[in-house]
């Protein structure tokens, strides 16, 4: 057996001394050691096993040192960060001590921008290849590595209508592997699909360079022809799509085959003009589980592989798999619902409602604005749409959620799944501004759940709710196997009103108002509390209400509680700036009441990098034993009651 290769390579220099002969075996080796670790660990397979040949020729090219490279949505970067130097830190992926899953520049120079939402790497490149040009670093490469789902979203043709006034070299790498998280959507895909099996395409030496002078722009086809090696000449595509951008096309070629594809980035590297390489890849690329199911391998938690068999890890019943059983009940009972995700189906349960209700659910590809305008169409009609999408990305549908739903009081409805912090993936899907973004936008309702019977129930208030848009927000994490109130005891959702959950037995030394999956981190603290003071004079007794609503927040409530002179601790997994203990602050003021006895606790204003979920709200003070802290020290700063109390106790 030859000696491994992969523990040699320190930077992309240590690369460039194998032969061409020696990278097949690297890039078995980069996908063995993808594969071992992500089954320990999780993360994202199948997307960085299908891009290996493409990173190894790009390094192995270019000097991206000093080059630039930029990835667009970054989920495909590990086979990079193994030939970046940092296969030691592969053994801690997504923690805090190892490998962040996205790019990321604190990690290592190599990675320019953090990055994990798609459509962004063409227009990022183009900035950078104009900025080089003004630093009279011209001659440092562009090259943006795009997907093929990813390529729709309308910011990636934004990018590609300016990539084409470039008088550069500027390379798009676009990695076809036909796959999105799972199939792709939309008329795009139906065309790659098309060139894919096109004869025109797959001999290319029947082109007569002759055709080259017959087309818009093939002055310049006919130059690069005559200039280019015989690969290229081959290779050029006269009639794609993206030819009318002003850039030159090239493939499909096979984004598995090392030799050719060095070959072609060495021809295409010099050439003054904007290229795009059209590559056709394998999505799951040398695991044959992640072959045939590369939906389910996209980013899997931990598995095991017994012979034929591979088992995923399973946690607890998740809030997505909660909101498409909830959901599915509602569609039984409405046939005016449909359904409608941004190339989630599977995060946020919509593949489910897709399976059952193909005729009233769709999957419109990489294109939240377009899905927030879409929902506003159905809405004008009296259909009632529902938009899963997770938190973080529906940020990329404000303006659309402004023009066409909340200017024009449409009852669109948002629920956004991933809602927090969510973990592994760090800063670039926490999902910490919806609160902040969405309340300013007049008759917008925005909720959020803590369980699966508050779920429920804000699911049956939307459906009904046709005043104006309205947000449920709820977090990557597994419902309570036993919930603070069941179906039955969960009260229906009112507008604007919190609902008690934990209630005194006497005037309360304290009042909580959590927003969302807060409510069971405080619910665990009281009980802390009672468990380190049920022997002692100080026993606590404090009122525990699920907030539900952040617009608008219960004022009758607030005003109760402030005119009892009772502090008031508002918790939230957002960001405190603009977040529901914002508006709880802007309600007071608003209505004549003090807010001096108002403690906020939420997300700090800083990043909060990849760990696990528990490790991050420990970090920020929102996991049981920092609350219950935190309760302490405001029942000590503004007393209440003098006698003892007795336990608080769980509706």
């Amino acid at each position: 057996m030859d000696a491994p290769l992969l523990n040699t390579i320190q930077t992309p220099a240590d690369l460039k001394r194998l032969s061409i002969d020696q990278l097949p075996q690297l890039a078995q080796e980069i996908r063995q050691t993808i594969c071992d670790q992500v089954a320990l660990t999780g993360g994202h397979l199948a997307p960085n096993l299908g891009v290996v040949e493409l990173t190894i020729a790009l390094h192995y090219v270019f000097d991206f040192g000093y080059d630039r490279l930029l990835f667009d949505v970054g989920h495909q970067c590990y086979p990079h960060k193994l030939l970046t130097g940092r296969l030691a830190l592969l053994p801690k992926l997504r923690t805090r001590e190892g490998m962040a899953g996205f790019p990321d520049p604190d990690e290592s120079p190599y990675d320019l921008f953090a990055v994990g939402h798609a459509g962004t790497a063409i227009s990022t490149a183009v900035g950078m290849a104009r900025g080089d040009q003004l630093n009279n670093e011209a001659d440092r490469k562009a090259v943006a590595l795009v997907g093929d789902a990813s390529i729709v979203n309308g910011v990636a043709f934004e990018g590609l209508n300016n990539a084409g006034t470039l008088d550069r070299q500027f390379l798009v790498v676009l990695n076809d592997n036909g796959m999105s998280i799972s199939d792709p959507q939309g008329a795009m895909a139906a065309y790659f699909d098309r060139v894919r099996v096109s004869p025109t395409y797959g001999d290319f030496k029947k082109r007569a360079h002759k055709v080259l002078e017959n087309i818009p722009g093939g002055s310049i086809l006919e130059e690069i022809y005559h200039r280019g090696g015989e690969i290229l000449k081959h290779a050029i595509a006269t009639d794609h799509m993206f030819e009318h951008f002003g850039l030159v096309c090239v493939g499909p070629v096979d984004g598995h085959d090392l030799p050719t594809l060095i070959d072609m980035f060495n021809e295409v590297k010099d050439i003054d003009r904007p290229v795009l390489l059209h590559a056709k890849t394998i999505k799951g690329k040398g695991f044959g589980f992640s072959e045939d199911d590369a939906t389910t391998f996209h980013s899997p938690k931990p598995f095991t592989v017994d012979g034929c068999r591979v088992e995923v890890a399973s946690g607890g019943r998740s809030f997505t798999a909660a909101f498409a059983d909830a959901m599915l009940a509602l569609m039984a009972e409405d046939e005016k619902i449909y359904t409608v995700t941004a190339a989630m189906g599977p995060g946020t349960g919509v593949d489910k409602l897709i399976e059952q209700y193909p005729d009233r659910s769709r999957d419109t590809g990489i294109c939240e604005s377009l899905a927030m305008d879409m929902c506003a169409g159905l809405a004008k009609t009296g259909i009632k749409p529902f938009f899963a999408v997770y938190s973080t990305f529906s940020q990329r549908a404000l303006d659309q959620a402004f023009q066409e739903v909340a200017l024009q009081n449409l009852p669109v409805r948002v629920c956004m799944d991933r809602a927090g912090l969510v973990g592994g993936d760090g800063a670039v899907h926490h999902g910490f501004m919806d609160i902040s973004i969405f309340r300013p936008l007049p008759g917008a309702v925005l909720m959020a759940a803590c369980d699966e019977p508050t779920l429920k129930a804000a699911l049956h208030f939307m459906r009904d709710y046709d005043t104006g848009a309205s947000f449920l927000r709820y977090p990557r994490d597994s419902v309570a196997e036993s919930p603070l109130q069941t179906d039955a005891d969960c009260p229906p959702f009112k507008l604007g009103k919190a609902n008690l959950v934990v209630a005194p037995n006497d005037k309360p030394d304290l009042v909580i108002l959590a927003y969302g999956m807060p409510v069971y981190a405080a619910a665990e603290a009281i009980r802390k509390l009672y468990d380190e003071s049920h022997d002692t004079p100080d026993t606590y007794d404090i009122a525990l209400y699920d907030a539900r609503f952040a617009k608008p927040v219960d004022i009758e409530l607030l005003r109760r509680i402030i005119d009892a002179d009772i502090p008031v601790l508002t918790i939230e997994d957002h960001t405190l700036a603009g977040g529901f203990g914002s508006a709880v602050l802007e309600a007071c003021n608003e209505h004549g009441l003090p807010t001096h006895k108002i403690k906020r606790l939420g997300l700090p204003m800083k990043w909060i990098k990849q760990a696990s979920r528990n490790a991050q709200l420990k970090e920020v003070g929102l996991d049981p034993d920092s609350i219950a802290e935190t309760m302490k020290e405001l029942i000590a700063a503004h007393p209440v009651n003098t006698h003892d109390h007795a336990t608080a106790r769980t509706q």
